[in-house]
């Protein structure tokens, strides 16, 4: 110790400094014997190195420079050392061990074990992809609470334009401020609605051939209508069409009654409501009723069937969004040009129960219905009494509602301005507890479980966004406004969409409408999540049999009718939509006043609480994924092989296009410069530095865009709003450019050269562009034009 202070103490001369300690020991009177000292260093110029600045009382206390020198530097060295020790073990407490800081590709990130303390007071932990699966199971709250939130959110009828639809989006945008999620608000939209009218109801009748009443079909639900039909009336013979497909029609067309100037009758199912109308029309039909079949619903929910008087609920525009104003977001302050979709019809469509179309069917004569419908019906047109004609009346009405969105944020941290966007449809013709509860309540849920992750240390690297959408029941209306309404910057900011519409119909297997960007992920996420059903079993082994291809039993198209649909067919957005479903069978109740919580239970025999957390782990986990991951888990590549799978169709029609100097070269061209681009891409990928952020945001922007490089950009969003040349609807398609095609062998003389040019152009040149998009600089494109 002596030794210590004498080295403390000790002065050294210098050429141009001299640095003096002085020691300082305040006495306590309290304290006998203990003493403070204080440690002051002195700095003087050249000119003072032979003053010594000491105070005459503390003079005493100036010790003598020590003799030895060699043992000085001894100290001063165990001193330095010890104090870089002491200094390394500070910065590494201070900092902690964070790989997944240095390194954002690693599937692993620290956590905080005590949420209320800042990051860099607390002590840190590493937490693994399992553990993160852990972390999230453990904040997803039961699945008592689950069920009581579905229950609650469907207590009551709630359609689009109505008080209730109002309170409860005020409901969840008080949940959602609740969380405290970092950004909340409503984007309104005025939009043209379609509603039953209650005063003058839509009416069926049998008339004869004057027009004079001859019985009234009773339309046993006078507030059951679709949306979108034309309105008026319609006289005319009937006939029957079992599901109203095109080969449907077309055997009718080919063998009669032909549908032409007629109503025709179908019944639900294969096919959505829209399809059936737009079908019916392009074979000349004057109007359509659908009505549900009870063969076709034979599943008994406890007891409970379908009601013979029930009829179904269902929108006939073939497309989605307001379709007054194709291609425009419905803002109030835009001045709206005089357009309408093409996809409203030209015809009347009417739902009705099975106790009016038995009515109707046991009336027709005509040749009996083909085998393979199964149908004990006759096809018509004509009635066993052949002065009938059956009359149509339907008087729905337009109105201009107000809807609302509601939106959710918690930003990310790395790249905030990418967005992960979840989704469900608030609003439902009647209670919808499988419409819009269950969805809409596995929506609240997982904004509460990532909100209370972070708040516990789990780093989000891209913003998620959580959207109650209104006017569902309508086409997906508030979500197609609002993808209208940003459509310039959406393929710039939202990096994959995930619907929670019609979530639960079933629990015997998942299915997912989706985008292929995002299969290979869905296959790695459902082989890591449990059964709901079967007990150590995961969904993938529950869903696909043993040595099955899985994409056949999980991975189905987008469809229009799917919420899913309008992100990556009008946004050029990757989505996905997952529902449980009973396989073949179908929820009778669906798009009804029937859909309740307790029936939807019974469907799944009591199990619709863990269904839905089941529902909700699968998508949480998807959601860790796109959010967290440094480089965006899409498989880019898979439209390669996507192309290529549609375009080798082509090749059996090579003689007729040789024989009009045709040639798909191009279009094969195209493919093989995305296929080369997409592997490029990955090559530049793996041979990059990992950490380089600017790196990664680059790679991660070109694989964002994908989705988008395949919306044509030579038709009109207006005219063509699906401008998708996989998913989308339109003459720019591979779809309408095969079947423009197939017309060589079926009907020669309809083909159009013209046309069909300025289809393989517009295909070609999409396919092109992708190329060209995907392979960055403009000086890195290297194809063989």
């Amino acid at each position: 110790m002596d030794a210590f202070k004498s080295l403390l103490s000790g002065t050294t001369s210098k050429a141009h400094s001299q640095r003096s300690y002085t020691i300082y020991r305040n006495t306590d009177s309290n304290q006998a014997g203990m003493s403070q000292v204080e440690m002051k260093m002195a700095e003087q110029e050249a000119e003072e190195e032979n003053e010594v600045s000491i105070t005459h009382d503390m003079a005493a206390l100036v010790t003598k420079k020590p003799r030895d020198k060699r043992k000085a530097m001894i100290y001063l060295i165990l001193i330095a050392l010890l104090i870089f020790t002491l200094a390394f073990l500070f910065g590494y407490l201070a900092t902690g061990s964070c790989q997944s800081c240095v390194d954002p590709r690693a599937e692993y990130l620290v956590v905080s074990d005590e949420p209320d303390q800042s990051m860099q007071d607390s002590q840190k932990t590493i937490l693994y992809w399992g553990d993160l699966k852990l972390m999230f199971q453990k904040y997803l709250n039961s699945e008592e609470q689950i069920g009581k939130t579905i229950k609650r959110i469907s207590r009551t009828n709630h359609p689009a334009g109505s008080d209730e639809i109002n309170l409860l989006a005020h409901e969840i945008m008080s949940y959602f401020r609740k969380y405290k999620l970092d950004h909340t608000w409503a984007d309104s939209h005025y939009v043209p609605l379609h509603f039953s009218n209650r005063l003058n109801p839509n009416s069926l009748k049998f008339v004869d051939r004057s027009g004079a009443v001859i019985e009234d079909v009773i339309i046993e639900d006078p507030d059951i209508y679709c949306p979108y039909s034309t309105t008026g009336n319609s006289t005319g013979g009937l006939v029957y069409a079992n599901y109203g497909e095109k080969e449907d029609f077309q055997l009718l067309q080919d063998q009669g009654p032909s549908p032409k100037g007629q109503l025709v009758i179908v019944r639900v199912g294969k096919i959505n409501f829209a399809e059936k109308v737009a079908n019916a029309e392009a074979f000349g039909a004057k109007g359509l009723l659908i009505y549900p079949d009870p063969s076709d619903f034979l599943l008994d929910v406890q007891g409970q069937r379908l009601p013979r008087s029930t009829a179904i609920y269902g929108h006939v525009h073939m497309g989605t969004g307001d379709p007054y104003t194709p291609g425009f977001p419905s803002f109030n302050h835009t001045q709206f040009p005089p357009i309408e979709s093409s996809g409203l019809p030209k015809i009347l469509a009417q739902p009705i129960s099975a106790n009016a179309a038995v009515k109707l069917l046991s009336a027709l004569s005509g040749p009996p219905a083909p085998l393979e419908w199964r149908s004990p019906y006759r096809l018509g047109s004509n009635f066993s009494d052949p002065t009938r004609q059956v009359q149509l009346q339907v008087n729905n009405y337009k109105s201009s509602v107000m809807i609302n969105n509601i939106f959710g944020c918690i930003e990310g941290q790395v790249e905030p301005d990418h967005y992960i966007v979840i989704g469900a449809q608030r609003d439902s013709w009647g209670p919808g507890a499988a419409k819009s509860g269950v969805g809409t309540a596995i929506l609240l849920e997982l904004a509460r479980t990532f909100v209370a992750m972070v708040k516990n240390g789990f780093q989000l690297r891209r913003s998620l966004l959580f959207v109650s959408w209104d006017a569902g029941e309508f086409g997906s209306v508030g979500a197609t406004e609002w993808l209208e309404g940003y459509l310039t910057m959406l393929h710039l900011k939202a990096a994959a969409y995930i619907s929670l519409d019609n979530a639960i119909l079933g629990d015997e297997k998942l299915l997912a409408k989706t985008s292929p960007l995002l299969t290979s992920l869905i296959e790695n996420i459902i082989h890591q999540v449990d059964s709901p059903k079967r007990s150590g079993q995961s969904i993938y082994d529950q869903v696909v049999p043993q040595g099955a291809k899985w994409e056949n039993h999980v991975i189905r198209p987008l469809s229009v009718d799917s919420g899913a649909y309008a992100f990556t067919a009008f946004g050029g957005v990757p989505a996905v939509e997952f529902t449980f479903t009973e396989g073949a069978q179908t929820y009778p109740f669906l798009n009804t006043k029937l859909d309740t919580y307790e029936r939807l239970n019974q469907m799944v025999q009591g199990r619709l609480p863990a269904v839905a957390k089941s529902l909700a782990e699968v998508v949480g986990l998807l959601i860790m994924k796109l959010s967290h991951d440094q480089l965006l888990p899409l498989d880019y590549s898979c439209y390669s092989e996507v192309v290529l799978q549609h375009i080798t169709r082509f090749n059996e029609f090579a003689s007729e296009l040789k024989s009009r100097s045709l040639t798909l070269q191009w279009m094969y061209s195209a493919r093989g410069d995305y296929m080369r681009a997409a592997n490029k891409l990955k090559n530049d990928i793996y041979g990059s530095d990992e950490k380089s952020e600017k790196l990664n945001r680059m790679y991660n922007v070109r694989i964002m865009r994908v989705e988008f490089y395949f919306l044509s950009q030579y038709v009109s969003a207006t005219d063509n709003p699906f401008r998708h040349i996989l998913h989308g609807r339109g003459q720019h398609t591979l779809t309408a450019l095969l079947d423009h095609l197939t017309l060589l062998r079926t009907d020669p003389t309809s083909f159009n050269e013209s046309i069909f040019r300025k289809q393989l152009a517009l295909v070609t040149w999409t396919l092109q562009g992708a190329a060209n998009a995907l392979s960055g600089d403009v000086w890195n494109i290297d194809n063989n034009l």
